[in-house]
């Protein structure tokens, strides 16, 4: 994000940072940490592990320490939230600057807890106790081969670098891409909980992933309200109604991802009665009681003088000491073993692999029928078109026009984005070379295709009000993204195309590839990058939406072609190699319908080949006709300016040719 959004003042008072952060945390620590304990208690969650328990230590210090390390998080999301997008922007006073280091501080702590993690985690899962001569040598060496500790490593590096981030920023743009890298920081928390061991184990993820940005974002907001109240002074009643609907969307991202999460941990009626499920049904009631509290509390506060000493804090203090209770046994509820489920794993070879069963073998008839729903992509791949539509909606309803084609565009890309990650793309594309390419082509191609003529941007900035409290709505937010110089630096032709033909190399030919095959979390990373990548390159070559400033179409044509040449050639390489990329993991799976794995993977590079051809005819296509479009506007204005000044560059023309011919010269060109 633009750093422009700054306020132009060079020195910003000094930041008051005694007088925030020690009362209201007391009061929600300690109601967290006692809840977390009772109900770890009560469900068997620190009882003594039958092999290799490493002690009392260990199994208390872990609901201790993730009690800490989620109000760590949420306070310093919470911060960097409210210091971003919903403080105003007015006279220089220290509120910014409060927040920044306040943040840094969470930060700094958030990173201390990974660590404190990070030894608990090793310990249970190595059997060493922490006093063991051999325990640091040991988690040197092994930390990072294993996957549930490889996390909480990344997660560690990620809110160290918050924490020096946060310290050093100070304006709006900055604390915004701060807020930026903190949400991004919850991504790895989302790999290591129950979900990782189920069969369902993307569900549970992308439930968890909904779930952690919900409520940080929902009691870190509220709480960072409640610590910088008196730094806020009279801007506290616009920080809470611009607050008030981030709740309440949440509310509703907390209770979904909950019912989502729910449906894979019952096989029967009888779970509902483990101690899993009660712990989960007070957490249900807290929900309830939250919604209702919620609704009330903030209907008060909005209707009375919340500047008033007292009228906020003592609000604002019973909702978050409900909060704690719930985030309390959220903590006791992630340490309790779920029901059991049954376990395929050692029979399944793709199973163990991957986390998802081997499908059944393919058939040309499977390309339609194939279904397993990737809910990271589909969830959000259904809410930008329901929020595309919406905003078409808004513009007609205030008599606006929206090209229909535009529409049908957005959706048939998305339609394609889903099929590709949750069809039978997706589905084989996991175990088999030649189908997984049918997906690459089609996220980082066929997508884009669709997707950046239906001028998204466009259309936000068109149907999104400008605020005028002087705060940061997702206009505004858009506006600063779009202009900013990391979008000018992406979204250059010359960059975008070798972000576009670099990552096709440096992903097969690296250990990425094997990584993306038998990590979930590489799954993600591959898939968002290369439609981000596709995404870039498209709109570089033939996008509509504001931005940086085109090439010229004649230049953005040759890097078509230069591109399109290098795409053939890794086509063509992967069809006449004769060595197998990732052979640890095809020969592991070992498909009964694939008996030749090289045959397989130059099928994929026919694919890469065959369906890279028509996405490139189409974009210069695309490219030609905006060349025209440009043009015929370039025409047009011409035409205006002639009319507005009757002609009088044509008319200066002539006057200079009839001037050279008085004084003998040949006016034609030489």
């Amino acid at each position: 994000m633009s750093t422009d959004l700054a306020s132009p003042t060079p020195a910003p008072p000094r930041p008051q940072i005694r007088r925030v952060l020690i009362g209201p945390l007391a009061v929600v620590v300690t109601a967290g940490l006692v809840v977390a304990v009772l109900a770890g208690l009560l469900s068997g969650a620190v009882e003594p592990l039958v092999l290799g328990d490493t002690g009392p230590v260990v199994r208390y210090g872990q609901i201790v320490n993730r009690v800490l390390h989620d109000l760590a998080s949420a306070l310093a999301i919470g911060l960097l939230l409210v210091a971003a997008l919903l403080t105003p922007e007015g006279r220089q006073t220290a509120r910014r600057s409060t927040a920044a280091v306040a943040a840094a501080y969470c930060a700094g702590a958030w990173a201390l807890t990974c660590l404190v993690s990070l030894a608990l985690t090793f310990s249970q899962s190595s059997g060493l106790q922490l006093s063991d001569p051999v325990f640091l040598g040991e988690l040197r060496s092994t930390a990072w081969s294993l996957e549930i500790t490889r996390l909480i490593v990344i997660e560690l590096v990620m809110a160290a670098t918050l924490c020096a981030f946060a310290a050093w920023a100070r304006t709006r743009g900055q604390l915004a891409w701060g807020l930026t890298l903190a949400l991004a920081t919850l991504w790895p928390i989302s790999f290591a909980g129950h979900g990782s061991g189920l069969v369902g184990h993307e569900q549970g993820m992308t439930a968890l992933l909904i779930h952690l940005v919900g409520i940080t974002l929902w009691v870190g907001g509220l709480l960072a309200i409640l610590v910088l109240r008196p730094v806020l002074g009279s801007a506290v009643q616009v920080v809470l109604q611009r607050y008030s609907p981030i709740a309440l969307t949440c509310y509703v991202a907390v209770g979904g991802s909950g019912v989502l999460f729910a449906f894979l941990q019952a096989d029967n009626l009888a779970d509902l009665a483990t101690p899993y499920w009660l712990l989960l049904w007070l957490k249900v009631v807290a929900l309830l009681v939250l919604g209702m509290f919620g609704f009330n509390q903030r209907r008060l506060l909005l209707e009375r003088d919340t500047t008033q000493p007292g009228v906020f804090a003592r609000l604002a203090l019973t909702e978050l000491g409900v909060m704690a209770v719930a985030l309390g046994l959220g903590v006791a509820l992630a340490r309790t073993p779920p029901p059991v489920i049954e376990d395929l794993t050692g029979v399944d070879p793709a199973l163990n692999l991957t986390g998802f069963p081997t499908p059944e073998p393919f058939t040309v008839g499977r390309l339609l029928t194939a279904w397993e729903p990737m809910w990271m992509f589909l969830l959000p791949a259904l809410v930008l078109i329901g929020l595309y539509l919406a905003g078409v909606r808004r513009l007609r309803r205030r008599g606006d026009a929206w090209p229909v084609g535009r529409s049908v565009l957005w959706v048939i890309g998305w339609a394609v984005f889903i099929y590709a990650t949750s069809g039978a793309p997706g589905m084989y594309g996991k175990v088999q070379f030649s189908m997984h390419m049918v997906m690459h082509m089609a996220l980082m191609m066929a997508v884009p295709i669709f997707l950046v003529p239906a001028a998204p941007i466009t259309l936000a900035l068109r149907a999104l009000k400008a605020r005028t409290d002087k705060t940061l709505g997702p206009r505004e937010v858009i506006l600063a993204i779009v202009h900013s110089r990391w979008a000018g630096f992406f979204v250059q032709p010359v960059v975008a195309a070798v972000m576009f033909f670099g990552s096709l190399i440096a992903f097969y030919y690296t250990a990425w590839f094997e990584w993306s095959l038998s990590t979930h979390s590489g799954h993600v990373v591959m898939v968002v990058h290369f439609f981000l990548t596709g995404y870039a390159f498209v709109w570089a070559l033939a996008g509509t939406d504001p931005g940086p400033r085109k090439w010229p179409a004649p230049m953005r044509l040759m890097i078509l072609i230069g591109t399109l040449a290098a795409h053939a050639f890794f086509g063509l390489a992967l069809m006449s190699g004769n060595w197998l990329l990732a052979p640890t993991f095809f020969k592991t799976v070992d498909l009964p319908w694939v008996e030749d794995l090289l045959a397989d993977q130059q099928l994929a590079g026919m694919i890469a080949w065959g369906i890279g051809e028509l996405p490139t005819v189409v974009l210069a296509m695309m490219v030609t006709y905006d060349w025209l479009r440009s043009d015929s506007r370039d025409a047009r204005r011409h035409d205006r300016q002639a009319d507005r000044d009757d002609d009088a560059e044509l008319a200066a023309y002539n006057a200079h040719l009839a001037r050279l011919a008085e004084h003998g010269r040949d006016p034609r060109p030489q």
